[in-house]
């Protein structure tokens, strides 16, 4: 027999599942689909391709199997070189994506997705303008290559 607040927990899931839309809407659809990057030199594209998964659309993070800091207000965008020297190495759970550093890391997450100079420079420029605090100064592609060190 069944329990009566058993029969209420399992019609509440019923009807929240019910609730849910069948797909995602028109708006966000296409951000599930992969992202050929090798030609993009837009931020706005390469952030939405890749980063957003952790840091959310909105740049707030999230907490769940790992922790993803907000990119929304973090202080530490100030620093362009700083920024963009995450994205070419990693830290903690990020992975890295300049390719040498990639082969080196033991981190395995999105092994083989990498970006050049000038993609780093523009993603870097997107967040730091669109989740601040921001400068007003923007990244060259000679700015981030000034990065590399030698491994």
């Amino acid at each position: 027999m069944i329990q009566p607040r058993r029969n209420i927990g399992l019609l509440a899931i019923a009807m929240l599942l019910a609730g849910l839309p069948a797909r995602l809407p028109a708006d966000n659809a296409g951000l599930m689909r992969p992202v050929d990057l090798a030609d993009t030199h837009d931020g706005k594209t390469i952030y939405h391709a890749i980063c957003q998964g952790c840091h959310m659309p909105d740049g707030q993070g999230a907490v769940g199997a790992g922790r993803y800091p907000a990119l929304a207000g973090n202080p530490k965008l100030i620093s362009a070189p700083y920024v963009a020297a995450v994205v070419l190495y990693g830290r903690h759970n990020m992975p890295a994506f300049a390719p040498k550093a990639q082969e080196d890391s033991e981190n395995r997450f999105l092994r083989g997705t990498t970006l050049s100079d000038a993609q780093i420079a523009e993603v870097v420029d997107y967040v730091r303008s669109r989740f601040g605090p921001h400068d007003g100064q923007t990244l060259s592609t000679a700015d981030v290559a000034a990065l590399h060190v030698s491994l």
